[in-house]
């Protein structure tokens, strides 16, 4: 297939929700389209599943940052934070098309994304960095488990509506100890997510900062925090909580055990999220979470 050196982008993987029919229709409209401006395309191995009689060359989700320079993920949020805790390990930049609810993640309309795609490819956009947190449950000294977000890291109870206590530690100076439904520590992504709902402020994407949000706490003098991203976070639950969960992006689960330790940190590597020229932050805000606009 011949290259086009007149795109910023002329190698392009697709990715997106499997079986999910709004999703198959984008992915086929992008894989004829791009091809017919001369761009590479790769899809992602599972993705192939729902694109019968694709001809392009398929990959797994690990291997596409060796062979394409942007990835372009169709469907919601959470598809967006699943394939980006994996692209994120790779030189590759990545752009969702909304095929979900919210879409804080997701730029492209799919009624209008080649329109708006295209400009991209010719290099009109713009470019940002989001950084990620790893999680480690550590046991008996040695690290247990590990898993990375990109919107939250949540402690909470194995139980429905169980009350846990805990002590939180930033760069080993004490904070506080509490007793609530769990802890959310969310980045400035994660701060339009389930930290939101739990009452916690709203980031801009470039601040290098995290909030500790309590969820339920027993006391009404407990606030949400800001902290520096760099710092590391300590978690030590009580011995007399039972058996405790760690969450990353509401996917990966990790147990936590009474005498476990949790620590939090940032993650090495980060996304390289695009947008379109025309992005802008708080129009976003503005469009999903139904604020006001101009008066005059």
């Amino acid at each position: 297939m011949s290259q086009s050196p007149e795109l910023a982008f002329s190698r392009v993987a697709l990715l997106g929700k499997v079986n999910h029919e709004a999703t198959r229709a984008t992915l086929m409209t992008l894989e004829e389209e791009l091809l017919a401006l001369g761009v590479d395309v790769i899809i992602e191995a599972r993705t192939a599943e729902q694109l019968e009689g694709t001809q392009s060359p398929c990959f797994g989700l690990e291997e596409l940052g060796e062979h394409a320079d942007l990835a372009v993920v169709v469907g919601g949020d959470g598809n967006m934070l699943g394939a980006a805790r994996i692209l994120c390990e790779s030189d590759i930049a990545v752009i969702g098309v909304n095929r979900g609810n919210l879409g804080f993640l997701t730029d492209l309309d799919p009624d209008q994304v080649m329109d708006q795609l295209r400009p991209v490819l010719a290099g009109e956009y713009l470019s940002e960095y989001r950084f990620l947190l790893q999680a480690e449950v550590i046991r008996n000294g040695e690290r247990r488990d590990v898993g990375r977000a990109i919107n939250e890291v949540v402690l909470h109870s194995d139980k429905v509506a169980h009350m846990i206590e805990f002590e939180v530690y930033v760069d080993d100076h004490f904070v506080y100890s509490q007793r609530s439904d769990g802890l959310i520590v969310a980045t400035p992504t994660g701060s339009t997510a389930y930290s939101l709902s739990g009452g916690g402020p709203i980031l801009t994407p470039n601040i290098a900062a995290l909030t500790l949000v309590p969820m339920f706490p027993h006391t009404l003098s407990s606030r949400p925090i800001v902290v520096d991203a760099n710092c590391t976070l300590h978690l030590r639950p009580s011995p007399d909580n039972g058996p405790l969960a760690l969450s990353c992006d509401g996917h990966m689960r990790m147990e936590v055990l009474p005498e476990d330790q949790v620590i939090i940190h940032k993650y090495a590597q980060q996304l390289h999220l695009i947008h379109p020229k025309d992005h802008s932050y708080f129009k976003v805000l503005r469009n999903k979470l139904g604020w006001g606009s101009r008066l005059f």
